[in-house]
């Protein structure tokens, strides 16, 4: 059984058992056991696949957090030729290394399969095709654009003049 869980505008494939690392989660979130429970759970795979419309319904990820830390140093360093502009920068981000130990479904609810397409999609996408199809009107040539006895005379040079 695995899921897709988001936290910090990241996705993340877990399992249970697995060790992940994700941006800060606010101290609100965080229970006094250290334990973090996630809501926004965007699939789960166990025997059938539950597909969430963004998220799954009545699905949740429990998670103990094993410690903060931050990540490695980042060098922001900006340069523009020729004008003495330069400037060095850094950052680190903070991140918690997180434990998955439950992913589970309140209520066998399958929000959407697949495969399946409702009728009323159906019928639309017949529309739209039907739509696609119909040709456009034909567009009229402008007299001048035509090419025609009408057209100016070709332009003739010295060269030409002569050998004639």
């Amino acid at each position: 059984m695995y899921a897709i869980l988001e936290t910090g505008g990241k996705q993340y494939k877990v399992e249970e058992g697995d060790i992940i690392e994700v941006e800060h989660i606010d101290e609100k979130n965080i229970s006094k056991e250290n334990n973090v429970s996630f809501s926004e759970v965007l699939l789960i795979n166990d025997k059938e696949l539950y597909l969430g419309q963004p998220y799954v319904k009545d699905a949740r990820i429990e998670a103990k957090i094993l410690e903060g830390f931050k990540a490695p140093k980042i060098i922001v360093f900006k340069k523009k030729s020729k004008k003495g502009y330069k400037r060095t920068r850094g950052h680190r981000q903070i991140l918690h290394r997180l434990k998955i130990e439950k992913i589970e479904i309140k209520k066998v609810t399958k929000t959407a399969k697949v495969d399946t397409i409702s009728k009323d999609k159906k019928t639309e996408a017949v529309k739209v095709e039907q739509q696609k199809s119909v040709s456009p009107p034909k567009k009229t040539v402008s007299p001048r654009s035509s090419k025609t006895a009408s057209a100016k005379p070709k332009r003739t040079t010295k060269n030409e003049k002569e050998k004639k």
